[in-house]
């Protein structure tokens, strides 16, 4: 069944929907009137909606009335078959399919210049996360109408705080994997960009697509003295500007290139004064790994580094490393099965440009969505956002100030958002 042109008829709603939560961007697991507007927008769809306790997630459960034909095909009837028309799924419960959008900001200052730009001082939508939430509530939308053809169940996951808040295991410990009554079979993401690809191209990779993320805080234990007198000190600057330097010395010789490592240190602060010898230095930093190995490897190389040169000064340190979110591994059958929705719906035209592109290598940001691709087999799907007629190797990468994002592809990720549930469910109730 094609989505498209039902999707693109929406366009002006889901420009709509996505301009709303972009002016008023919110932060991290408490997103009240991001959740407000999406309760607003699915109802009257006829799904089973329930909100978090510790979060203001939203999760909306679509119940198929449909079956599938003997190829695995949703039905195309003018009635709506009984959900026992399938025999695959009589008694053990019908197929569910999980989509998954987060929701929340981020703390910058936009300053893009967009007539629908955000009116909450020091917060925008520099993710894309706005252009996510509409495009699955635009799939609600598509998926409402054709339940009459849907093998199974949908599990809509409006998910906050993704951004450094692990919002999605608030949502799976609270039962989102299991919201229809029965374990997800299939589970779908997608993350628009605003640069990388070339305008509405969508991106996929088997296997590691994404690095783990960790967390590092140190704390350098001097002694504070006056600035001509250091020998009179113990002084924590010099040694922690030692351990940044080493922290990249350790990347390039205790790990091996070709499974790459990236520590960067984002915040370095001591002292009040140019002449005063602080008591103590502190730094922080984040870690990117591409193996379960090198992340295992990195959790105790880095503090006996940093304590090794902190006793080798004659000073202290404290080393706080916290496990962040684990890398995301998408399935390759479901990754395969992701590439060809993609194809069947916007089509192989060698004379257009590619509407799709597997990546060389695995980025290096990390998403929580790591956390539904670890329990429930599926894939994680980039789409470009790019202005068209943009270059996208210059555009202003996420989480920039001048981070912009095309409307354009609101119906694109809507249609591939419902056109995956319901051949998903199809190909699971008739397998």
């Amino acid at each position: 069944m094609e989505f498209i042109d039902t999707a693109r008829s929406l366009q002006g709603q889901l420009t709509e929907w996505r301009h709303a939560l972009h002016q008023e961007p919110e932060i991290g697991l408490a997103l009240p009137r991001t959740q407000e507007k999406v309760l607003a927008a699915l109802d009257g769809l006829g799904l089973e909606v329930s909100t978090g306790t510790d979060t203001t997630s939203v999760t909306a459960v679509l119940r198929g009335t449909g079956g599938a034909t003997a190829n695995g095909a949703p039905h195309d009837g003018g009635e709506s078959p009984s959900s026992s028309a399938s025999p695959a799924v009589t008694g053990t419960g019908r197929p569910t399919v999980l989509l998954r959008a987060d929701m929340d900001a981020l703390p910058v200052q936009e300053r893009t210049g967009a007539p629908f730009t955000s009116r909450i001082d020091g917060a925008m939508h520099a993710c894309g996360h706005d252009l996510h939430t509409s495009m699955l509530l635009g799939a609600a939308t598509l998926l409402s109408d054709n339940r009459h053809r849907l093998a199974g169940d949908v599990v809509f996951m409006f998910q906050p705080g993704e951004e450094g808040y692990d919002g999605a295991s608030v949502m799976i410990r609270e039962g989102v994997l299991d919201a229809a009554g029965r374990r997800a079979d299939a589970a779908f993401g997608m993350h628009v960009f605003s640069s990388m690809a070339p305008h509405g191209q969508f991106v996929t990779r088997p296997g590691v697509m994404m690095s783990a993320s960790d967390g590092l805080f140190v704390k350098v234990l001097g002694a504070g003295g006056h600035g001509s007198a250091p020998h009179m000190a113990k002084d924590p600057v010099t040694v922690a500007a030692e351990m940044v330097v080493a922290l990249q010395t350790m990347v390039t010789r205790q790990f091996d290139m070709f499974d790459p490592c990236v520590v960067t240190v984002g915040r370095l602060a001591a002292g009040s004064k140019r002449n005063i010898i602080p008591e103590t230095a502190e730094f922080d930093a984040t870690i990117r790994t591409f193996s379960g190995a090198n992340r295992e490897r990195m959790q105790t190389a880095i503090p006996r580094l940093l304590k090794g040169i902190a006793n080798a000064h004659g000073l202290d340190a404290e080393v706080r490393y916290e496990a962040e979110y684990p890398l995301t591994v998408t399935d390759e059958r479901e990754t395969e099965f992701a590439e060809a929705a993609i194809a069947e719906l916007f089509g192989a035209d060698p004379s257009a440009p590619s509407r799709h592109a597997r990546l060389a290598q695995p980025l290096s940001g990390s998403e929580d969505f790591s956390r539904v691709l670890a329990e429930v087999p599926g894939s994680f799907i980039g789409l470009s956002a790019v202005p068209a007629g943009v270059d996208p190797a210059t555009s202003a990468f996420n989480h920039s100030p001048f981070a912009t994002f095309d409307d354009a592809v609101l119906a694109d990720g809507a249609a591939l958002y419902a056109h995956l549930a319901l051949t998903k469910a199809a190909s699971l109730a008739g397998a």
